[in-house]
């Protein structure tokens, strides 16, 4: 059985993704939750994952890190990963690979903080570049496969990838177009989404670095963590 070693739920971000895809298509693993270290979680996290980051996947004698490389490695025995038609997993996988590697604006100014609201001070052009193009693409799979889900009917990793991005859209009021928020609602519905925020609300942990994060980007208006 898979093992999936993640950081704290408040926090990580690139931990919801493969637990999420794994968690909503019912595939079988063993959460190993390993959490951050003030001043850096390096040289805690390089005992299991070989670039001293979370997420790391383990399937026997196989070490998978880096969270693009585990969704491709589960597709390798699940088929429901990645949709079915060609069209629609060639642009799952691009939109994918974009989350993965942009969008630093979006990331540096939204930290991810499952149980925190913020007022943004403001909105810079370089963030609302960012909102524009996540919601760009979010619309463009809806309407050119169908939805419910990104790329069709069925929730698959494309969805996944874009899972933080909803936490940081309803958590910092980003302003969406009604067809954006009615996505980023369906996937904070999910029950696999549900189980995630409510054990990141549970989490007893504060780490300051992330903390100040959040406090640089904005006024907290609500913290709804235990």
């Amino acid at each position: 059985m898979f093992q999936l070693f993640i950081a704290n739920k408040n926090y990580s971000s690139w931990s919801l993704r493969p637990w999420l895809l794994l968690r909503q298509l019912q595939i079988p693993f063993n959460e190993q939750l390993v959490t951050f270290e003030e001043g850096g979680s390096w040289e805690k996290f390089r005992s299991f994952s070989p670039n001293g980051q979370v997420p790391c996947l383990v399937d026997g004698d196989t070490t998978v890190w880096d969270s693009l490389a585990i969704v491709e490695y589960i597709a390798e025995s699940h088929a429901k990963v990645w949709p079915q038609d060609k069209a629609a997993r060639a642009w799952a996988r691009c939109a994918s690979a974009e989350m993965h590697s942009g969008f630093a604006v979006l990331r540096d100014i939204c930290t991810m903080n499952c149980g925190v609201r913020v007022q943004l001070a403001e909105i810079p052009a370089s963030l609302q570049r960012n909102i524009d193009r996540f919601e760009e693409l979010w619309l463009e799979g809806l309407q050119r496969f169908g939805g419910p889900f990104l790329a069709g009917d069925e929730f698959t990793a494309v969805d996944a990838f874009f899972a933080p991005v909803t936490v940081r859209a309803k958590n910092y009021d980003l302003p969406l177009s009604p067809s954006a928020a009615e996505y980023r609602d369906r996937i904070l519905d999910l029950p696999a989404m549900q189980e995630w925020i409510g054990d990141a609300l549970k989490e007893p942990w504060r780490e300051p670095g992330h903390e100040e994060e959040l406090r640089r980007a904005g006024t907290i208006v609500e913290d709804l963590r235990q």
